[in-house]
């Protein structure tokens, strides 16, 4: 394996440095038992909270093995140990709970009273309606 430069060095530094700046990184976090929300504190003074009910991993986790986690990377991001989970902060302000097949495994599995009716009339029609041809 060839060796780094100093140049290269210090240039990977910097680019550290700026990273830690930029980028959103956990000060701190916990789990709140009370309201079931992954609780993380970013070091811009930002707060975001989720439940762990949506990432991938902890779903059917116990308030003690949500409770058990570290902050990892210069607080980019979290792992639990016992659960075998590391979600990264960037991923999960922008929404992402898990891998791209566990996202797409459960985007459209939210229910809602007008949801339910309408699959209730579709069924009562013979299933979901085809698509028109040519469309």
């Amino acid at each position: 394996m060839a060796e780094l430069s100093e140049a290269q060095i210090v240039a990977a530094e910097e680019r550290g440095r700026i990273a830690a700046q930029v980028e959103p990184r956990a000060a701190s976090a916990r789990y709140d038992r009370r309201q079931g929300r992954i609780v993380v504190a970013l070091t811009n003074g930002c707060t975001f909270a989720f439940p762990p009910r949506l990432a991938q991993g902890l779903e059917g986790a116990t308030d003690e093995q949500l409770a058990a986690f570290e902050i990892l990377g210069a607080g980019y991001g979290l792992h639990w140990e016992s659960l075998d989970v590391d979600l990264s902060i960037p991923g999960l302000l922008a929404g992402l709970f898990g891998a791209k097949s566990y996202m797409a495994r459960h985007a459209g599995q939210a229910r809602s009273p007008a949801k339910s009716a309408a699959a209730r009339v579709n069924g009562a029609k013979g299933g979901r309606p085809r698509k028109a041809a040519g469309a």
